[in-house]
């Protein structure tokens, strides 16, 4: 798929329907395009009250990094067979 130039029905603005927006249009069983914008999408959202859902609060729980003592939170139940890392050390060996 290559990225589509469509035009808004709202405000006649050319938008890009990209290949990705494509494949996620696909994957969901959409067979209409878009006719919006993302600008006048969102407005007419706006004004018609539709809100996206809220996601529910993620449940945390308390570590301490492997790597360098600092206490952290994490999104898991820690378990003693596997180290834990906070969000700085876990980014560093990710992009070591």
């Amino acid at each position: 798929m290559e990225d589509k130039m469509l035009t808004c029905v709202e405000c006649n603005n050319e938008f890009v329907f990209s290949a990705s927006e494509q494949e996620f249009y696909a994957e969901k069983g959409f067979t209409n395009e878009p006719k919006r914008c993302p600008k006048c999408r969102a407005a007419r959202k706006q004004r018609m009250g539709i809100q996206a859902p809220e996601r529910p609060q993620r449940e945390m729980f308390p570590a301490v990094c492997a790597e360098c003592g600092k206490e952290t939170q994490v999104p898991f139940k820690p378990s003693n067979d596997r180290p834990v890392y906070c969000r700085d050390c876990f980014n560093a060996r990710k992009n070591g």
